[in-house]
């Protein structure tokens, strides 16, 4: 039995390795991961163990969550810019340019929409963890909440804020101690009504990645292929290795089905030949660099927030 602690370690230190075993085959053809037998051992810019920008995003937010005992979007955004302007290996555009585009915390992601007219990629998704953790004993309206309004510092796409919002509930459910997947229909009925559709479609139990009309780079295949993950193994490692064989955007979807399946099997079912080389350096934050048991920490102590 694991207990709500270990299950919210499992989402942080989950997402963080799963993101790390990802890295080296990111925009590969599917099945690399089985075809090459290596794991952890970096590539494609990555050291061994390297977490990308989706943990250390997730870090930044779980820190102002701490130091400020709740949501404080400006100094979340004001991080954001800080971590980008130290030039990290890697970021995505969208996420970029609205991080340097000069604009204000509230205005930056809403401009870049409504100027690209497309800002639904996973880059909110990949970064829940750790507030995800944080708002879970809150409640359903207050987790999805502000998952929103976290999204929406980067992404101006209700898309996308619907998508992380089903991430935080999913995990508020597992945290419990119950089953995600059975609560779908129920989380469903909370997404916007413009976006219902398209979420029920990929969270189906009939649904496969391979049916996905966009690559999983966008928020929705990508958080239908974590589900995916998670409804078809029986152990979190085996999760994530199927992520991570899907190919594609490979770091980010196993970051969320590490997220997930950590939160479903718990931080003890990690291999801990994952985890003793995890490391996530925090550009623009001098020579910053947690470890697993950083991770673990910081966790904790967003899962025994009064």
């Amino acid at each position: 039995m694991t207990t709500r602690l270990d299950r919210a370690v499992g989402a942080v230190l989950g997402s963080a390795a799963g993101d790390a075993l990802g890295a080296p085959y990111e925009f590969g053809p599917a099945g690399q991961l089985t075809a090459r037998g290596q794991e952890m051992r970096g590539g494609g810019g990555w050291d061994p163990g390297e977490a990308t920008d989706d943990t250390q995003m997730a870090v930044l937010v779980g820190e102002s969550l701490l130091e400020h005992g709740g949501l404080d979007l400006p100094d979340v955004f004001a991080r954001f810019q800080r971590w980008a302007a130290g030039r990290p290996k890697d970021i995505g555009l969208q996420t970029e340019d609205v991080l340097t585009n000069g604009e204000a915390w509230d205005l930056a992601a809403a401009l870049h929409f409504q100027v690209n007219a497309r800002a639904a990629g996973n880059g909110s998704l990949m970064r829940a963890s750790t507030s995800a953790v944080y708002f879970a004993a809150a409640g359903r309206e207050a987790t999805m909440d502000a998952a929103r309004r976290i999204a929406a510092l980067t992404h101006g796409d209700r898309a996308a804020w619907e998508g992380t919002a089903v991430l935080h509930e999913l995990v508020r459910v597992a945290l419990d101690g119950d089953d995600p997947l059975a609560a779908l229909p129920d989380v469903l009925d909370s997404v916007h009504p413009n976006h219902r559709e398209r979420y029920a479609r990929v969270l189906d139990p009939a649904w496969h990645p391979d049916l996905a009309t966009e690559f999983n780079g966008a928020v929705w295949p990508c958080l239908g292929s974590a589900v995916w993950a998670l409804r078809t193994t029986t152990g979190f490692a085996a999760a994530v290795r199927a992520a991570v064989d899907l190919g594609g955007d490979t770091d980010t979807v196993a970051a969320v089905t590490g997220i997930l399946a950590g939160a479903v099997h718990g931080g003890a079912a990690i291999p801990a030949e994952w985890t003793e080389p995890l490391h996530v350096p925090l550009p623009g934050f001098g020579d910053r660099v947690l470890d697993a048991e950083a991770l673990r920490a910081l966790a904790e102590r967003l899962a025994t927030i009064d």
